[in-house]
C-alpha cells in the first residue's frame, strides 16, 4: 500500500480549504493539516497545489468486453487518473450486456487485472431478468441499471409490468436512463418522412425531445414515490425535469436524486454547427435555454452529482449521417478541467465542485471509505495546479479512440498528480502503472 508525506499542499474538504501537510500510510489517510514528519516515508512536494478528493464518476462505458475496439476497462482507466478520477461506477451495456450475475462477475474480474482505479459495476436490467436483477449484493455493486429509453445496445426496458416488479421489490439503488421511446419513435418518422437518411445533426435534439426525457423521468419518479424505491436519474439534460427534485433536504435523506454531466452544462445546440456528430449524445445536448437552466439548479442541490457518461466511440464510426452515428462522447479525462472553465468564471467555488464531484457521489452511493481527504478514509487524491495552462492535443489525449471535442481547446488549471489508495498513479504528465484499482464496498 502507499505510504507517503505531501507537503504544503491547500486540502479542498467538506467545504473549506485547509493549508498544510499530509501523511499517507498504508494507502490512507493517516493525518491531515498541520506541519508533519514522518521517518522513512517519501515525500511529495505539494508547492501550495489544491489537493482534493479524488473525483467518483458515477457513469462510464469502458467498453469491454465486446467493443473494445473503440475503449478497454486498461485504457479509459488510464485517462480516468490523468483526468483526477480515482473511482468510476460503469454501465452495462457492454456485449455481451452485464443482465447475469455471471456475466456481471466477469467484467469485475478483467478490472482487478486491469484497472488503474477504483471500480464498480451496474447490474443491468432488462424486460426479462427480474430475478437475476434481485440477485445482485448491494454490499458490492453500485446499483441496478434500467434504460427507460434505448441508446446503445438493446436494452430497453419498456414493459410496464417489468418496470412495476422492478420499483417494486429491488431494494438496492436503481440508476435510470430516462427518454420516452414512443415518443421519440413518432419524433424520429416525422423528420424521416421529411428529410430522409440524411437528417441534419442539429435536429437531434427535437428527435429526442425534452418532451421525451420529462414524461419517461416523471414516469420514474411516480414509480419511485409510489414504492419508495430508491433512485437516482442519470444525466439530465432539460429545464421542465429539474420540478422533479428537491432541495429542502440533506442528499443523506433523498430517495430521489439526480446527476448532471458535464457536456450538458459546457455544451448547447449551437455547438452542432461546428462539432456535428462529435457531439450527438443521449440524451441530447439541448438548447442554451436548457443548459443555462442546469447550473443554478447543480448550485441550489436540485441537481446532486457531476459525472461524465464517458461514451467512446471511434472516429470512422462517428464520422457517419445522422441516423448511424452512435450517441456518445469520451468526456472522463477532461471533466474537471470542464469544471476548472466555470471556477474561473467565477461560476462555482473549489469548494462546491469537490462538492459535487467527489463528496455527493460518495454520499449518494454510500460508498465505503471514499469521497474526502480524512483520517481513515481511503488515500484517493488529486494534486492540482489552479492556473497552469495547457492544451488539448492528439498526443496527450488518453481515450483509446484517439479523439475529443476539445482537441486544441486550452484549459486553465493542470492536474499534476493523482493518487489511488496512497500510490501515485499519474505525476507531471507521466502515468506510472503501479497496481489496480479497489473494488468499492458500500454501506448498506
Amino acid at each position: 500500500m502507499g505510504n507517503i508525506l505531501i507537503k504544503d499542499v491547500r486540502v479542498v474538504n467538506r467545504g473549506r480549504v485547509v493549508e498544510g501537510d499530509v501523511l499517507i500510510r498504508n494507502g490512507r489517510f493517516e493525518r491531515v493539516g498541520g506541519v508533519l514528519e514522518a521517518e522513512g516515508i517519501r515525500e511529495l512536494p505539494g508547492n501550495g497545489l489544491f489537493l482534493l478528493p479524488g473525483i467518483i464518476d458515477d457513469q462510464v462505458h469502458f467498453r469491454e468486453p465486446g467493443l473494445t475496439h473503440k475503449a478497454d476497462i486498461f485504457s479509459e482507466s488510464r485517462a480516468a487518473v490523468a483526468g483526477g478520477v480515482t473511482s468510476f461506477m460503469e454501465m452495462p451495456n457492454t456485449k455481451p450486456p452485464a443482465i447475469t450475475q455471471q456475466l456481471l462477475e466477469d467484467k469485475y474480474a478483467i478490472a482487478a487485472q486491469r484497472s488503474l482505479a477504483n471500480y464498480s459495476f451496474f447490474m443491468g436490467a432488462a424486460n426479462d431478468n427480474l430475478e437475476e436483477v434481485l440477485r445482485t449484493n448491494e454490499r458490492t455493486v453500485c446499483g441496478i441499471k434500467a434504460f427507460m429509453g434505448s441508446s446503445t445496445g438493446n436494452m430497453l426496458v419498456d414493459d410496464p409490468n417489468t418496470l412495476e416488479a422492478l420499483f417494486s421489490q429491488c431494494p438496492m439503488l436503481i440508476a435510470t436512463h430516462c427518454e420516452d421511446e414512443a415518443t421519440i419513435k413518432s419524433n424520429e418518422a416525422a423528420f424521416l418522412a421529411g428529410y430522409g437518411e440524411d437528417v441534419p445533426v442539429e435536429y437531434h435534439p427535437e428527435i429526442r425531445s425534452a418532451k421525451a426525457c420529462l414524461l419517461s423521468s416523471s414516469l420514474a419518479v411516480d414509480l419511485a414515490r409510489k414504492h419508495g424505491t430508491r433512485l437516482h436519474i442519470l444525466h439530465i439534460s432539460t429545464a421542465d425535469e429539474l420540478a422533479l427534485f428537491r432541495n429542502d433536504i440533506p442528499l443523506e435523506q433523498k430517495r430521489i436524486t439526480s446527476e448532471v454531466c458535464v457536456h450538458h452544462l459546457h455544451f448547447s445546440s449551437d455547438d452542432y454547427e461546428q462539432l456535428g456528430t462529435l457531439i450527438k449524445c443521449n440524451p441530447a445536448i439541448k438548447s442554451p435555454a436548457h443548459r443555462d437552466a442546469l447550473f443554478p439548479a447543480l448550485l441550489d442541490n436540485r441537481l446532486d452529482i457531476i459525472a461524465t457518461d464517458h461514451a467512446p466511440h471511434t472516429l470512422q464510426e462517428k464520422d457517419q449521417m445522422y441516423f448511424q452515428a452512435p450517441s456518445g462522447v469520451p468526456l472522463v479525462q477532461h471533466a474537471l478541467n470542464i469544471m476548472l472553465g466555470f471556477y474561473h468564471a467565477g461560476k462555482i467555488s473549489m469548494e462546491r465542485i469537490v462538492e459535487k464531484m467527489c463528496h455527493a457521489p460518495a454520499v449518494c452511493f454510500q460508498i465505503d471509505g471514499r469521497g474526502f481527504v480524512e483520517e481513515g478514509y481511503w488515500a484517493d487524491a488529486v494534486l492540482l495546479d489552479p492556473e497552469k495552462e495547457w492544451a488539448v492535443r492528439a498526443e496527450n489525449i488518453l481515450y483509446k479512440c484517439g479523439w475529443s471535442p476539445f482537441l486544441g481547446h486550452t484549459f486553465k488549471g493542470k492536474i499534476e498528480g493523482t493518487l489511488v489508495n496512497g500510490r501515485l498513479v499519474f505525476h507531471q504528465d507521466r502515468l506510472i502503472e503501479e497496481g489496480p484499482g479497489q473494488r468499492l464496498v458500500f454501506n448498506r
